[in-house]
């Protein structure tokens, strides 16, 4: 290994049992590559809803104060001790981060799976991605297609994935068409292509008229805005039309689980021969798969005994499949890369910028249509 990449900077995230929070940029040595592994100089990293997860924790960004130099920023704030429970399994362990990225492979190991891979731009999945450097298995890289960049592949597995996984789980379960929320995300907009190109009826449930305006310019047939005063007429309408029996839901907290399940059950009504005191004997299933509305799940019961709640996450779905059929949602996103599968980006970032409070403030927001890239290449 050259001097180049021995070692090289990584954000940690640490949260300490007397309830500090600390964001820092560590010097990190390279591990050398085994001989089924590779070097990756890391050029592009997204920041996920499920990163913010891991890099803030509960941390009160109201108490958010920078600290140290231009070079090495650190950003300290504390953790309600309420919160702390919560993360009991990683309190004084500093945490690296980040799902995914892409970028050079610019070392390899002795295999020739590794060997093939040399200067290479691959993406990654497999964590500790906010980072120049990552040491790692040559099996848990995807070539990128020839001329594609790696600010373009470093999206192509949590989300990707995340949608492909939808279409799957409903096929897999018998349903035949999807209902989503905070469909507006970039997640929403490339599950929206999916169906679009596969011809799978989706109902968008959105939580304001912009929202709902941009679904619809990109082709969306069924969006309904959870703001409106028509709003469970307009979704149960979807549902009589599309047959959706199955609902992902981003938000998780309140009421919209139920009103989903309960609007699946009057569409059911509606086409029922014959009445049951039981309600329909139509399947209806909502997986909680995010978390933006951390309150409780509120479950008002007006739609019969014939219904599931559950919480659904990616990598449990992928080893619940297998490598073959995972290996095949792996191979369509690298083949849709720039059509079905492609993200846009509103901020490239370099790893100081994001320790920086007021970037911290604004991809922390979560809001429709700012995604952010992490380039740990990047100076500033």
């Amino acid at each position: 290994m050259d001097d180049g990449h021995k070692s090289g900077l990584q954000l940690r995230s640490l949260i300490r049992k007397d309830g500090s929070f600390e964001l820092s940029l560590a010097d990190v040595a390279t591990p050398e590559p085994g001989p089924d592994q590779v070097v990756v100089r890391i050029e592009a990293t997204p920041i996920n809803p499920s990163d913010i997860g891991l890099l803030i924790g509960p941390a009160d960004l109201r108490s958010a104060k920078q600290s140290g130099t231009a070079d090495r920023p650190v950003v300290t704030a504390t953790v309600p001790p309420a919160a702390l429970k919560a993360v009991a399994g990683r309190l004084d362990d500093s945490m690296p981060v980040g799902n995914e990225g892409a970028g050079v492979v610019v070392q390899a190991g002795a295999s020739d799976a590794a060997r093939a891979l040399l200067g290479k731009t691959v993406a990654m999945i497999g964590g500790a991605m906010y980072a120049q450097y990552r040491t790692i298995k040559a099996s848990d890289c995807l070539v990128l297609p020839p001329g594609a960049t790696a600010a373009e592949g470093a999206s192509c597995f949590v989300n990707p994935l995340t949608s492909l996984g939808m279409v799957e789980t409903m096929r897999r379960e018998g349903h035949t068409a999807l209902v989503h929320t905070a469909a507006a995300s970039n997640l929403g907009q490339m599950l929206n292509r999916i169906c679009l190109k596969d011809g799978v009826g989706l109902v968008n449930i959105v939580r304001s008229a912009e929202q709902a305006k941009l679904l619809r310019g990109i082709g969306a047939k069924h969006v309904c805005d959870s703001t409106s005063p028509t709003f469970i007429d307009d979704l149960t309408d979807a549902i009589v039309e599309t047959g959706a029996t199955l609902a992902f839901d981003a938000i998780g907290g309140g009421r919209l689980a139920s009103q989903i399940l309960a609007c699946m059950e009057t569409a059911a009504n509606r086409t029922a021969k014959v009445y049951s005191r039981y309600g329909s004997s139509v399947h209806k299933q909502v997986y909680i798969y995010g978390s933006l509305d951390t309150g409780p799940t509120e479950l008002y019961r007006s739609f019969g005994m014939t219904w599931g709640v559950g919480g659904w996450l990616l990598f449990p779905f992928l080893q619940k499949i297998g490598p073959e059929a995972a290996g095949r949602l792996r191979q369509r996103v690298a083949d849709e890369l720039k059509t079905t599968f492609a993200s846009h980006y509103t901020q490239v970032i370099s790893l100081r910028e994001a320790l920086q409070l007021d970037t911290i403030a604004a991809y922390t927001r979560r809001a429709t249509g700012e995604k952010f890239l992490i380039d740990p290449s990047k100076g500033g």
